[in-house]
């Protein structure tokens, strides 16, 4: 341990522990370190809580067992979103923000007592959320459209959540003020921080579309507000609910370019265009938020137009530069490594057996794969009308936010765990198998209820069977058969994320200590240049060769316009015309 003395920002002065990482080099100040583990940790609580309410509607949506009544599921239901959507992911970004900006810059963290303020502010937020569920009068899904009413703890669980939310972005902000103070890295910031910065600007737009109508509902709820008006409250709302989806997308993507410069040493093919996709994030990808509204007659036809073609394509492209950079990047480096026989030699012979390397490659093909190509065909206006409110969304949602997102957290996790917890991971076999489990049963879930929705299963009924309806109506045979397969997926699923929370549990509690005197080799090892990839990204001047990553991109692609294909031909037998 080290410590130095803090310069003096806005009249507050705190002298840094510092300790220094013996399998990376990076300087820890130790007040980032604790709030990356209790960010973690209270992650990874609420990812237990939300898991077990998912499989919950899951075995209710799976017509052979339907396991819980009408009222209990759309209460679970409620509680899944909040959990999984929210809870899980921002907690687990903050550590991401923290790690991106002190850890990774070298640098004392900025005002460690406001980003504890916010941290009690989150945890406060989601204990009261959850309690607002459970009382059981707050089952208003996580869109919670007006004019349904949940308590008014609900929305001032949420106000607080997202204000905490904010406090920890202005850390993240301020640490990268003390680190360009201070020179403690040179050159342009990390491309890995960089996305991490990415993530925190679409933060503050969405944090502050949160407070915008959250605040209001919450007046509404407690009466002191006659009427919110639901075209507004949507059209606003998305802004909020949308946008924490696109600070995933700029953390996962972060996430995918530091794993594959730890374990492999890769570095980018061109950093500026790296850097020109994340800023493509920025500028469009909030635009997409338009996809949730295009079945609203009382917005025009001219902006759902631009907003869900021309505009909304320039942050797809975004999306798309990154999944031919990373794996391009992967080739580069395998290729260095020696891995140069055949095609794919380099891929054969990437760590598979490391969890963070084979969680991050299933983040990102299944991420594409499923939750991109899903989110254009939804994003399309004359396209979404095929779709839209039925499973097909929630499919797509789980494409994106858990086979994309939750599966890059898990892979980085078995990273945090013995390069910031300073503990060895306990029954690696079962953390070797746990990523495939965990992605093979998501990437089920999805495209199992892509196929229901596509078959017009609908998406907020928790009878698909329509038992009790007044007007008796049959869905096709195939469509049962792809509810069914979403309940076996779904606890595939669960094994893998149970797994998940045993090894990170264990690893927390009884892990074999790694701060001792004695250098202990890693069970997942890091590459030996990649501590020096991460932390300072630079384009390679060699020219290399990528004709594997040219043909999975083909593939891709291929994938793509069949797809697109596919679905225009399904609308255009619909249209009857003669």
């Amino acid at each position: 341990m080290s410590t130095i003395d803090a310069g003096q920002i806005g009249g507050y002065v705190r002298n840094a522990i510092f300790r220094s990482c013996r399998y990376t080099g990076l300087k820890i100040d130790t007040q980032a370190q604790l709030l990356i583990k209790v960010n973690a940790v209270a992650a990874v609580i609420f990812l237990l809580i939300g898991g077990l309410m998912g499989l919950g509607v899951a075995l209710t949506r799976w017509p052979a067992v339907h396991l819980l009544p009408a009222d209990w599921f759309y209460l679970i239901l409620t509680g899944h979103g909040l959990n999984l959507l929210i809870f899980w992911i921002i907690f687990f970004e903050m550590a991401v923000l923290y790690f991106a900006s002190a850890v990774l810059l070298n640098c004392r963290m900025a005002t460690p007592r406001i980003a504890w303020l916010g941290f009690v502010l989150m945890v406060v937020g989601a204990v009261m959320a959850n309690y607002a569920v459970l009382r059981g009068d707050s089952s208003v899904m996580f869109t919670a459209y007006p004019p349904m009413m949940a308590a008014s703890w609900f929305y001032l669980a949420l106000i607080l959540f997202v204000v905490g939310a904010l406090c920890g972005v202005c850390v993240f902000f301020g640490t990268l003020v003390i680190a360009k103070a201070e020179k403690t890295y040179e050159g342009s910031l990390p491309l890995v921080t960089f996305g991490a910065l990415t993530a925190a600007i679409i933060a503050v737009f969405t944090i502050a579309s949160g407070a915008i109508i959250l605040i209001p509902t919450y007046l509404w709820s407690v009466g002191l507000i006659a009427n919110i008006d639901p075209l507004m409250y949507k059209t606003i709302f998305w802004a909020f609910g949308h946008g924490t989806q696109q600070i995933n997308i700029a953390v996962q993507v972060s996430i995918w370019y530091l794993i594959a410069a730890l374990l492999v040493g890769a570095k980018p093919l061109s950093e500026k265009v790296s850097r020109t996709a994340f800023l493509m994030y920025i500028l469009f990808l909030q635009l997409a938020a338009a996809h949730h509204l295009l079945a609203d007659p009382g917005l025009s036809e001219e902006w759902k137009i631009v907003n869900t073609s021309y505009l909304m394509y320039l942050a797809v492209m975004g999306s798309m530069i990154h999944g031919m950079t990373v794996p391009g990047a992967i080739e580069a480096a395998q290729r260095r490594n020696g891995f140069t026989k055949g095609l794919f030699g380099w891929l054969r012979k990437a760590p598979w057996g490391n969890p963070a390397f084979s969680g991050m490659f299933l983040s990102l093909v299944l991420f594409g794969f499923i939750g991109g190509i899903s989110g254009v065909i939804l994003g399309t206006e004359q396209l979404n009308v095929l779709m839209h409110n039925t499973m097909y969304v929630p499919g797509h949602f789980h494409g994106t936010v858990v086979a994309g997102t939750t599966l890059a957290f898990m892979a980085l996790t078995y990273l945090v765990l013995p390069l910031i917890f300073e503990r060895e991971i306990i029954w690696p076999k079962l953390a070797k198998w746990q990523p495939y489990l965990f992605g093979i049963g998501v990437a089920g879930i999805s495209i199992s209820m892509m196929g229901a929705g596509t078959l017009g299963v609908p998406r907020r009924y928790w009878d698909i069977t329509l038992t009790d309806a007044a007007f008796a109506f049959e869905f096709p045979a195939a469509a049962y058969l792809m509810m069914g397969l979403n309940g076996i997926f779904a606890l595939m699923a669960a094994l893998g994320g149970g797994i998940y929370i045993a090894v990170t549990v264990g690893t927390i509690l009884a892990g074999k200590r790694l701060d001792t005197k004695e250098t202990q080799p890693l069970i997942f090892p890091l590459h030996s240049a990649g501590p020096e990839a991460a932390a300072n990204y630079g384009t390679s001047d060699e020219a290399v060769k990528l004709p594997g990553t040219i043909i999975l991109v083909s593939v891709f692609f291929i994938t793509f316009v069949l797809y697109y294909f596919v679905n225009w031909k399904y609308l255009s037998d619909l249209w009857l015309f003669s």
